[in-house]
């Protein structure tokens, strides 16, 4: 009996061993992600963002063929604004590059012939010299391949790495690789691609034309823009991304820089997950995220009611006045159980780089700008201005907030005194006033504008809603300032 016990005992202990030693080389089989079998060859589906490419699903590793172009080009930043980005794939982020561990990637980047200069790509996927970038620097009408394996799953910036690197880099040479785990990441309903960058021009925030990039305040990091997707609402209005209720959003988001770090928050959702730095240690139910410049995120959330929920930076500067903010709108019924309330139009509306002060009894000159415009110009213009800088408290109509703020539409206080409207705005205005028969009691705060930009937004405002359309002049703006 005691030798059955001992020979039981033996079996039960080498069979545990030969369990775990058959679960160690499991592990390591896993592990060991650059032995992974190649199976076939296929070409890279690449995407410009919001978008992303179908996922990997369960699919065999594979030689993976990319090709990719760079196209120096001009672009919006924004109304009025434009800015020569220098690109990946002709976007700005770069092109979405979605690949699966273990897959052999042969990488072709292509120099547009049209291009002034050199670049070259460092992704911090590849495991090698410089991310790829010693072996990508190409010149314009040229083009260079390297291979490399993926070696870890994660989310992975890409950027030009070409001198001076930073300026490369500030003129919107970034993007994100996906590299998938083995078997693919678990299904979601919608899927979207946002990445920041911060931007440098010569002109300050919101000054029109073509602006050039200034290396000394990316020097300083004092951004004139911070933008999701490249530009100032690239992701809001008509281009916002979109979901319906009871769907799972994930969202794979990049952090270009090149100086500053993200906090990124969804106003209104918490994020069920949030695979931090892009890899893969797993946080849950987090408000806001921080991204560093260089570096990624993918968070997952469920969307459990309608309405149009803003995505910013939580740097909050950086989301209403230099362009960090983003919609997700949903579409669906109501859940009276989660969520009840009046919505009011205009909360959370981008108020672009105008400084607001609030009203004081000693007033600076401002400083005088520029010709009279033809009208139909001065409304245009004024439209933007007051988009930026009046809409939230006075809405898209002029019609006020009741009991908050003062209608602009058939205004009998606004229609009665065209230099007294310009003086609140140029100085700001506190103190009870009656307007069509109504009392309120608020805070104008003061407009840092010139004197054109008020002639302009005064002249929107005069020829718009029934009001009696004044066409209020530079010279008028500099008469109520005397």
């Amino acid at each position: 009996m005691k030798i059955f016990k001992t020979l039981c005992v033996l079996f039960i202990a080498s069979s545990i061993f030969t369990s775990c030693k058959n679960e160690e080389k499991k592990a390591l089989a896993y592990t060991d992600t650059s032995e992974i079998y190649i199976k076939g060859t296929m070409d890279a589906v690449l995407t410009s963002p919001p978008f992303v490419p179908a996922p990997i699903g369960d699919r065999t590793a594979k030689k993976l063929i990319v090709n990719m172009e760079i196209i120096e080009k001009e672009g919006t930043m924004s109304d009025g604004v434009t800015y020569i980005y220098w690109t990946f794939g002709g976007s700005v982020p770069g092109s979405f590059i979605r690949t699966r561990v273990g897959d052999l990637v042969e990488f072709t980047l292509s120099n547009h012939p049209d291009n002034k200069l050199p670049h070259n790509i460092d992704m911090h996927a590849v495991t090698g010299p410089g991310g790829g970038a010693t072996s990508s620097f190409v010149a314009p009408g040229h083009s260079k391949t390297f291979s490399f394996k993926t070696l870890n799953p994660g989310l992975y910036v890409y950027h030009c790495a070409t001198a001076p690197v930073g300026m490369h880099i500030a003129n919107g040479m970034y993007g994100l690789i996906l590299v998938e785990p083995e078997g693919g990441l678990p299904k979601v309903d919608k899927e979207y691609y946002i990445m920041q960058g911060d931007f440098y021009t010569k002109g300050d925030n919101g000054a029109k034309g073509l602006q050039p990039f200034d290396m000394t305040k990316a020097v300083k990091e004092d951004a004139d823009y911070v933008v999701f997707n490249g530009k100032v609402g690239a992701l809001t209005g008509n281009k916002a991304i979109t979901a319906n209720v009871g769907e799972t959003v994930r969202l794979y988001v990049g952090n270009g820089g090149p100086n500053l770090t993200s906090s990124f928050h969804v106003i209104g959702e918490i994020f069920d997950k949030v695979h931090i730095e892009g890899g893969s240690l797993i946080n849950e139910n987090v408000q806001t995220t921080s991204i560093p410049a260089g570096g990624s995120v993918i968070v997952e959330f469920k969307v459990e009611v309608p309405g149009t929920f803003i995505i910013v930076d939580h740097a909050i500067f950086r989301a209403f006045n230099k362009g960090a903010l983003a919609m997700l709108k949903v579409s669906g019924e109501d859940n009276k159980k989660l969520y009840s309330g009046v919505r009011q139009e205009g909360i959370y509306h981008p108020e672009g780089g105008t400084i607001q002060t609030m009203p004081e009894n000693d007033q600076k000159e401002m400083v005088v700008n520029s010709k009279e415009k033809p009208l139909a110009q001065k409304i245009a213009d004024g439209k933007q201005l007051y988009m930026t800088t009046c809409f939230a408290c006075h809405q898209s109509e002029g019609q006020g907030i009741p009991n908050a703020f003062p209608p602009l539409a058939k205004s009998d206080y606004l229609n009665a005194d065209v230099k007294r409207a310009i003086g609140i705005v140029l100085n700001g205005k506190t103190g009870e006033i009656t307007i069509n028969g109504k009392k309120y009691n608020s805070v104008m705060t003061k407009q840092t504008l010139s004197d054109s930009e008020i002639a302009d937004v005064l002249t929107y405002v005069y020829n718009s809603w029934g009001n009696n359309k004044t066409n209020v002049t530079v010279n008028q703006v500099k008469e109520a300032k005397k």
